[in-house]
């Protein structure tokens, strides 16, 4: 599916550039007319054998996506963007060029870490400014602020829609394989055609509560394998929460502000992400976001699902633990290493967890 968007975007004249997680201005790239495809891995075991010139603690997510490069799997695109969510992924900036072969542009892009202020917006709209001019170089054509204004509106229409998906989810007629299928292709669709998507899915919210199974919450780094969350649901649960860095925590909690310079505008952004620990911040206040998030969706359990050797993520585990023990929150933890399929193992500890949580649910 994404060779096949590549190819209709190149027809359209359209430069593609593959992009290594998690956060990056979007709006930027489109207003540009760059295609973007994510890269997360991608799942499996590694395409190639250049996995191995990666120490084996660098989580799958890097390793994989070397492997892919230099065997050619991503030949189509026209340059590789890596954003600093971790040194093993900005480190890739260098590796790819030098060990797998990859003689294309390798851009970078720095997001903010840590708290908002005047300093912190200003760094970021440098690295906007950068990243643009860097883009021009690949496409010929300068950016044009009236498009990038155009591409901030069309973006925050689908952060509506995702956001209206995830928060009102018990009253989406829509189990969650097909939900997060379609989530997730915003990863390589062209933003136009993922809003149409979202539209036709946001009729199915309703004002009747439609999902009776037990409600969790995730946390993570990324939904992989995608099976997941069929275990889930045949264990009689839903997702009642999201806090995936490949999926709720790239809805912003706040649109953009209307007017003045887009690209302030763009950087203000930045900062009304959810607290992520790919980009630093307080992490008392990333506790106090996870908490909120899962009483308010009336979640009755927590799986906590990390990447094996994803430092970012492993870094609040231990706060995690302890929040949710505090308030007498079930927690499940899993780790993964972008396995195709869940380990049968894993599905069985998911169907206990779920009857244990309902169980609790249940008693007087």
């Amino acid at each position: 599916m994404r060779a096949a968007t590549i190819s209709a975007r190149k027809k359209l004249g359209q430069k593609t550039v593959v992009v290594l997680p998690v956060h990056y201005p979007r709006e930027l790239f489109t207003a540009m007319d760059v295609h973007t495809v994510e890269l997360w891995g991608p799942p499996g075991p590694p395409r190639g054998p250049d996995a191995g010139r990666i120490q084996p603690y660098v989580c799958a997510v890097v390793r994989n996506a070397l492997a892919f490069i230099a065997a050619g799997g991503a030949d189509a695109a026209d340059a590789v963007l890596f954003p600093h969510t971790c040194d093993s992924i900005q480190g890739l900036a260098t590796l790819a060029p030098d060990f797998g072969g990859w003689g294309k542009p390798a851009l970078r892009f720095l997001h903010p870490k840590g708290e908002d202020g005047p300093a912190a917006r200003a760094f970021v709209r440098a690295e906007l400014a950068h990243l643009a001019d860097e883009l021009a170089r690949l496409t010929g054509m300068p950016l044009a602020l009236p498009r990038l204004e155009e591409a901030i509106g069309l973006h925050a229409r689908i952060d509506r829609l995702r956001g209206e998906l995830l928060t009102r989810r018990a009253f989406l007629d829509m189990a969650d394989p097909a939900l997060y299928r379609l989530l997730r292709r915003g990863v390589f669709l062209w933003p136009g055609d993922h809003l149409a998507e979202l539209a036709v899915a946001a009729q199915s919210l309703g004002e009747e509560r439609v999902q009776s199974g037990v409600p969790l919450m995730v946390t993570g780094y990324v939904p992989e394998p995608m099976t997941l969350f069929d275990s889930l649901a045949s264990a009689g649960a839903f997702v009642a929460a999201d806090d995936y860095a490949a999926v709720g925590r790239r809805v912003p909690l706040s649109p953009p502000a209307d007017g003045g310079d887009p690209l302030d505008t763009l950087a203000a952004k930045a900062f009304t992400m959810p607290p992520c620990p790919t980009r630093g911040g307080d992490q008392d206040v990333r506790m106090e976001y996870l908490e909120t998030l899962y009483r308010r969706s009336g979640s009755a359990g927590l799986v906590v699902h990390v990447q094996k050797f994803c430092e970012p993520e492993l870094f609040d585990v231990p706060a995690i633990r302890r929040r949710f023990a505090r308030i007498g929150a079930p927690l499940l933890y899993l780790e993964g290493e972008l396995e195709t399929p869940l380990p049968g193992q894993v599905v069985t500890r998911l169907e206990a967890f779920v009857e244990l949580v309902d169980a609790g649910r249940k008693d007087p």
